[in-house]
């Protein structure tokens, strides 16, 4: 199990290299190629009264042009790579769209995890990138540079979503030390837990990976900050979980593991939908 080619988002105005060095980190394991990507759409214009009373000026956007030129340098300083082994992609639009786009020739999508914004202009939505680029998604939180994935816990739920993050997980998961596999379920589900366990252990197991597996019974503790705690008693740096919404009145929605494990979890989540 490889990767080949590694994307990773980066804000146009960013500073901080903590997702990239994480990228980098993983594209080094993998011998893979690296691939930045970012971008700011243009302001539409400001009217009032059928009045434009501002709007974006030829300047600005040559401002703009400049800034995400300047940042591509700055990424290629920071990947430290042969100049063909990583690439540079801007552009002129949505962040979210144009990710989702450029999406189409990675095997893993890097992104910074960062509280919702409503400016979607110039800022990366990643529930909905997450949910629109058909690709596995790790997102890094604030602070972390870097990712062992030596031990790894998977949230599982017998879904589509669960099983596609396991299998898009298997480079990490046929690498690491430990896999703990875990199941939250209801009282009188125990017993179906445990036979869905033992067949996610024996398919991963046939994938060579060191695995065990957990039921855990629903109590008043979140899930999210159960696999949290889980991971952090099994000294894991990575939760492998499906990632779960959908779009509600235009505007995209996560489930309540997945967007707990999205504000709280302090370590990378790799995510599938």
């Amino acid at each position: 199990m490889y990767l080949a080619n590694v994307m990773v988002y980066v804000d146009p105005q960013q500073q901080d290299e903590g997702q990239v060095r994480v990228a980098e980190g993983i594209a080094d394991k993998f011998h893979a190629s690296m691939i930045g990507v970012s971008a700011s759409a243009i302001d539409p214009p400001f009217v009032a009264e059928g009045v434009i009373i501002e709007q974006t000026t030829e300047d600005d956007i040559k401002r703009i042009r400049a800034d995400l030129a300047a940042k591509g340098e700055w990424f290629r300083k920071i990947a430290g790579r042969e100049r063909h082994k990583v690439e540079w992609r801007w552009a002129l639009e949505s962040p979210t769209a144009f990710l989702a786009e450029q999406a189409r020739v990675a095997d893993l999508v890097v992104f910074k995890r960062r509280k919702a914004q409503s400016d979607n202009f110039h800022y990366l939505d990643s529930a909905e990138a997450i949910l629109r680029m058909g690709r596995p998604t790790l997102s890094v939180p604030e602070g972390v540079t870097g990712l062992s994935a030596d031990r790894i816990v998977v949230g599982w739920k017998d879904t589509r979503e669960a099983r596609l993050a396991v299998r898009d997980a298997l480079p990490f998961l046929t690498r690491a030390s430990k896999v703990t596999v875990a199941e939250i379920c209801t009282s009188d589900e125990q017993d179906a837990a445990t036979r869905r366990l033992r067949d996610v252990a024996s398919y991963l197991e046939r994938h060579s990976v060191n695995c065990q597996s957990d039921v855990r019974v629903h109590t008043a503790e979140p899930d999210a900050e159960y696999l949290v705690r889980l991971a952090r008693n099994e000294g894991a740096d990575l939760i492998v979980t499906g990632g779960y919404g959908h779009s509600r009145l235009g505007e995209w929605m996560f489930g309540g593991m997945t967007r707990g494990l999205l504000q709280h979890a302090p370590i990378c989540l790799l995510m599938s939908h």
